[in-house]
């Protein structure tokens, strides 16, 4: 493991700017409440290209794509950004089952490839039992209530 430098914190809180400027905010507000699709179709109906909600999901996902980035080249201390920035998992977890189908439909096998090993790590880093947990708390729709 490697030591968190100065730089590592002023990066982090630099990042954490970008997360409460208004329309970011607004949009992992959105995503969070309701971005729950396992398939492209159920993807497209829920942010159809061209909408708002699109641009939202686009915001939310080239964000934690370029904060993983980070993380994956080296240049962000990793122990130390899986401290603060749990989210990035909640959102690797709700594209998770859509990332084949958009690499091949964009025919980029790096769509998300960071966003994807940071995840993945950030699970490992929290370990099985909180992954499960997690997965199961935040990861799927809230059941509607009879």
């Amino acid at each position: 493991m490697t030591q968190a430098t100065y730089e590592d914190v002023n990066l982090i809180l630099k990042l954490y700017e970008l997360r409460r400027e208004e329309k970011m905010r607004e949009a992992r507000q959105w995503f969070v409440a309701n971005f729950y699709a396992s398939t492209p179709e159920e993807a497209n109906q829920i942010a159809p290209p061209g909408s708002g909600m699109h641009a939202y999901f686009r915001m939310v996902t080239s964000y934690w794509e370029m904060a993983a980035s980070f993380v994956t080249s080296g240049v962000l201390n990793q122990d130390l950004f899986f401290q603060s920035n749990g989210e990035l998992l909640l959102v690797w977890e709700r594209v998770r089952a859509l990332a084949p189908g958009q690499r091949e439909s964009f025919k980029n096998p790096r769509l998300w490839k960071n966003l994807e090993t940071a995840g993945n790590a950030y699970a490992t880093y929290i370990g099985e039992e909180a992954h499960r947990a997690f997965v199961e708390r935040l990861g799927k729709p809230p059941q509607k209530q009879k």
